[in-house]
């Protein structure tokens, strides 16, 4: 089978990690670990892109080198100069560098002073005192690394776009010997969360046997846990570890309710049943001996008196109350969204053209799309100033000229500055359609600060959006430190909406947050903060999340036409 995105981006990254180690330029680091997270965000796999014919070096932060080394890692499963690296730096020494006080320069010194060359060795060089008097440590440090040394290793966890590419690519090589059946992804995964521990499969077929022994043929799996009848265990080269169990088509909607979860969702469900006298578990809702509902979840649902209540909301958060008065809420669905609002060109770091751009979300089915490329204080990402961006509404004018049916919106990403303004001036923002202003920068002001700050954006009578409101970066970055109510409170005062942002590195707002906004009755608006014409794909994961969310149509922006979006934005809160 062929190499996954998440496999690919973790051997760029590292390569990133020993040439910080190495001492190697920083620019050649900063590269690898820019591809990687172009690599594991795409919304399909790089080895289906380059069957299709695709140039990597097309994609934002891949450049004619850096595709030619992850072609060769598609097509070999090998990455020659990530061995010729590992050669020179011990490959274990990359794990160190996210330990506290450490990173490539003292995990460096800790090699060449001390011969550490993994975790193992710096245990050793730790309890024997030898670490606090290495130059520029100190007994401080020591301290903080023993602790950490101490810890249990937290399980992992893999973003839910990087494991929906190894579901998908799994049940397409299951299908041969499912003989009719069927294979569904249950757990946290059909639930949508944004990071998945383990992938529980189930499946029905004339022949478990046949189903199990194709399940541990799969040239992906890397251990054999468990093998057996109805039921086996294995972990792929990824790490990611997946259960399958073949139930029979009487008990099938009885399992996959169960193995969906939440455990908290599904102790509801029990209780209900016990209630009404009967037993529910993963083989069916029980009188006494009786089967009476567990071909399908919707028969169980049925069966306790409620109605089906999507995966998304089972997390015990009142859906079942809602789902028992038949008053569960419309999620907003893919097919609603009429257009993305928060998108980049190559004006500032994007790969397409605005030409481009605005073909690939035409095709989509879209009636709009913003351009909001980055404004000048993003220098990495060749950010616009006032001249620049002027231009660019110029050569988005004549992109429209040729248009029908679709139309570019004129907008930009502005940067909210440490003290809340913004990084453009008020004569040139209100020459746009719409203003999306976002935080990449002072990530670690005190709360009270942060929130000011937020809070001024928010209330600027020319900001439309607020861009990935809480700052995180999932699995690399903790939210912003916020009084989110605060900020609720001030963008319902002026009608400023928030964005769920559908990047898989990001999903900001989380589930939680987007449900909060809800019930303070701030609009949302799902975008995909797309850098490449295939990033577009991306809304689907901004969908999932405010689905999680309890968001209906009703409550995000971008699912009405044209002329409803044009007539919403066009009152200026600059009067």
């Amino acid at each position: 089978m062929p190499i996954q995105n998440a496999e690919i981006a973790g051997l760029l990254e590292e390569m990133a990690e020993l040439l910080d180690i190495e001492g190697a330029n920083a620019f050649r680091a900063r590269a690898y670990r820019r591809a990687a997270r172009t690599i594991e965000s795409l919304p399909q796999s790089a080895a289906n892109l380059l069957e299709a014919g695709n140039d990597l070096a097309d994609l934002p932060g891949i450049g004619k080198d850096l595709a030619g080394k992850i072609g060769e890692i598609v097509r070999t499963g090998r990455f020659a100069a990530l061995e010729v690296e590992k050669r020179a730096v011990p490959a274990e020494l990359a794990a160190l560098a996210a330990l506290p006080g450490l990173g490539p320069k003292r995990v460096k010194l800790l090699h060449d002073e001390l011969g550490v060359r993994g975790p193992n060795d710096l245990r050793k060089a730790v309890a024997a005192g030898r670490v606090a008097a290495l130059r520029g440590f100190g007994r401080g440090i020591e301290d903080k690394l023993k602790a950490a040394l101490a810890k249990p290793v937290a399980p992992t966890r893999f973003k839910l776009a990087n494991v929906e590419a190894e579901a998908e690519a799994l049940l397409s090589y299951l299908k041969p010997a499912l003989a009719g059946g069927q294979a569904i992804v249950a757990g946290s995964f059909r639930r949508r969360k944004d990071t998945v521990g383990d992938l529980d499969v189930l499946a029905t077929s004339n022949s478990a046997k046949a189903v199990g022994e194709r399940f541990v043929a799969y040239d992906n799996v890397d251990k054999v846990l468990a093998h057996g009848e109805t039921r086996s265990t294995v972990v792929l080269r990824s790490g990611l570890q997946i259960d399958l169990r073949v139930v029979a088509n009487e008990c099938f909607g009885a399992a996959l309710l169960y193995f969906t979860g939440s455990k908290a969702h599904n102790i509801a469900l029990r209780a209900i049943a016990v209630d009404k006298g009967l037993k529910l578990n993963e083989y069916g809702l029980f009188d006494g001996q009786k089967r009476v509902a567990g071909a399908t979840e919707k028969d169980v649902y049925r069966a306790l008196g409620l109605a089906y209540v999507p995966p998304e909301l089972r997390e015990d958060r009142g859906e079942i109350d809602l789902a028992r008065r038949k008053a569960l809420p419309r999620l907003v669905q893919l097919e609603d969204i009429r257009g993305d609002l928060h998108a980049h060109t190559n004006w500032s770091d994007g790969a397409a053209p605005l030409q481009a751009m605005a073909a690939a979300a035409q095709a989509k089915g879209y009636e709009y799309l913003a351009i909001t490329d980055h404004s000048l204080r993003m220098t990495v990402a060749h950010g616009l100033d006032a001249k620049r961006l002027a231009e660019q509404i110029d050569a988005i004018d004549r992109v429209n000229g040729s248009l029908e049916g679709f139309a570019l919106l004129k907008g930009v990403e502005v940067d909210i500055l440490e003290d809340g303004s913004l990084d453009l001036a008020d004569d040139i923002l209100s020459r746009l359609d719409i203003v999306v202003a976002s935080i990449h920068s002072h990530f670690d002001l005190p709360r009270d600060q942060q929130t000011r700050r937020l809070v001024r954006a928010v209330e600027h009578p020319l900001v439309a959006v607020i861009g990935h409101p809480t700052g995180r970066l999932i699995g690399e970055r903790e939210p912003l430190a916020l009084d989110f109510d605060a900020v609720l409170a001030a963008a319902r005062k002026v009608g400023c909406a928030l964005e769920i942002n559908a990047a898989p590195p990001r999903l900001d707002l989380d589930d939680v947050h987007a449900y909060a906004a809800r019930e303070a009755g701030v609009k949302l608006v799902i975008s995909t903060d797309a850098h490449a014409t295939v990033s577009l794909d991306w809304m689907r994961f901004g969908v999932d999340q405010a689905r999680r969310g309890w968001i209906g149509a009703g409550d995000v922006v971008n699912t009405v036409s044209l002329a409803d979006l044009r007539r919403r934005l066009k009152p200026s809160r600059a009067t």
